[in-house]
């Protein structure tokens, strides 16, 4: 399966708020690297923190507005909406993934913290 099939099953899969399907597209120790908040390695951490903003009565939404791939590497530029700390955020992404062997083995976010605290408050 391409790189490009299984960054796009990621996010199906948080669009339908389904954390059990967004782990099967990782590697174990896939690292999820929120630029400017710091990574989180493998998969409890990760399922625990994206417990917090998706579920099946709150799934995400990542509008993908472009995306590129070549080999193993997809980039694209998205507007995330998530539910967070029960208030709604909308951030705009630049987001990086590696896939190996079916899985991604990175997650990098690059977004503005700035933006993303005010819409916390």
């Amino acid at each position: 399966m391409s790189a490009e099939l299984i960054v796009n099953g990621l996010i199906a899969a948080i669009e339908r708020g389904d954390v059990d399907d967004v782990m099967s597209h990782l590697a174990e120790d896939c690292e999820w690297d929120n630029v400017p908040m710091g990574k989180i390695v493998g998969q409890q951490a990760i399922r625990k923190m994206m417990a917090t903003s998706i579920s099946p009565t709150t799934p995400g939404r990542f509008e993908v507005l472009h995306q590129v791939a070549a080999g193993d590497i997809v980039m694209n530029e998205r507007i995330d909406k998530l539910e967070f700390a029960g208030k709604s955020v909308t951030i705009a992404v630049a987001g990086i993934f590696r896939v190996v062997d079916d899985r991604i083995v990175l997650w990098r976010d690059y977004f503005d913290l700035g933006q993303w605290q005010q819409q916390l408050k």
